[in-house]
C-alpha cells in the first residue's frame, strides 16, 4: 500500500540516465522537499557521465538541489545514447541501487520518453521498484515528446527561479545548447504551473497509483 503525505517522505530515490536529467526534470521537486524536510535521505542514481567533469558537475549541482539532505550520489560510465545496447549493466545498477533503499518516493524519466536512454531506465524502474510510487519527470526536447501529465507540484516563484540559476551555475557543459536556457525551463515550468492553478510547477507521469481512502 502506497501513502505519500506530510507524515511519511523520508527516503526519495531519484534517478537520471545522463547527468542533469534529475535537476532539469525534477530540481524544483527536490529543493521543494529538502528544505521543508531536513535530514531527508536522497539516494541518486546517474548512469552515465562518470570519471568525466559531467560527474563532478552532477554531484555540485545535486548537492546544492538538495540543501541538508543526506545525499547519496552514485555516477555509471555507460555510454550515452547506448543504454539499450548495456541493458544487463544498466539493469545491475538499478538493483544494487534497489538493494541499498526502501524508498517514499520514486523520481525517473517518463516510460514513454522519447530519448531511449530516459525510456529505457524508466522501464527498469518500474519493474525494479514495482510496490513504490514511481513519478515520471518530463524533459523538453527537440523530439516533443511532452504529453498529459497527472501528476503536478506546484513550485513558489522563488524555487522556479533557484531551479534555473542552479542549472545555469553548475552545468555548464551544457550552456551551448539552444534549448539550454532561462526561457525553455521557465516557461514550461509556467505552462504546469497554468493547468495545476499555480504560477510554476513540475509535473509527471504516473503509471500505477495506490489508493488508501479508508482512513
Amino acid at each position: 500500500m502506497i501513502r505519500l503525505g506530510p507524515e511519511r517522505l523520508d527516503r526519495i530515490v531519484a534517478v537520471g540516465a545522463h547527468c542533469d536529467d534529475i535537476a532539469i526534470g525534477a530540481g524544483g521537486t527536490l529543493l521543494t522537499m529538502c528544505l521543508a524536510r531536513p535530514g531527508l535521505r536522497v539516494d541518486a542514481l546517474v548512469l552515465s557521465g562518470g570519471g568525466s567533469e559531467r560527474e563532478q558537475e552532477e554531484q555540485a549541482a545535486l548537492a546544492a538541489f538538495c540543501p541538508g539532505a543526506d545525499l547519496r550520489l552514485t555516477v555509471h560510465k555507460l555510454p550515452d545514447g547506448r543504454l539499450p545496447a548495456h541493458w544487463d549493466e544498466a539493469k545491475g545498477a538499478v538493483e544494487e541501487l534497489r538493494a541499498q533503499t526502501e524508498p517514499d518516493l520514486v523520481l525517473a524519466p517518463r516510460t514513454d520518453d522519447a530519448h531511449q536512454d530516459h525510456r529505457g531506465l524508466a522501464q527498469l524502474m518500474t519493474t525494479a521498484f514495482r510496490d513504490h510510487l514511481v513519478l515520471g519527470y518530463e524533459i523538453v526536447k527537440w523530439d516533443g515528446d511532452l504529453g498529459r501529465p497527472a501528476v503536478y507540484q506546484p513550485l513558489s516563484e522563488e524555487t522556479a527561479e533557484r531551479k534555473v540559476s542552479l542549472l545555469q551555475e553548475h552545468y555548464p557543459s551544457q550552456r551551448h545548447r539552444p534549448w539550454y536556457d532561462r526561457e525553455a525551463f521557465l516557461g514550461l515550468a509556467r505552462i504546469r504551473g497554468i493547468e495545476s492553478n499555480a504560477r510554476y510547477a513540475e509535473a509527471f507521469a504516473v503509471t500505477k497509483l495506490t489508493l488508501d481512502l479508508g482512513e
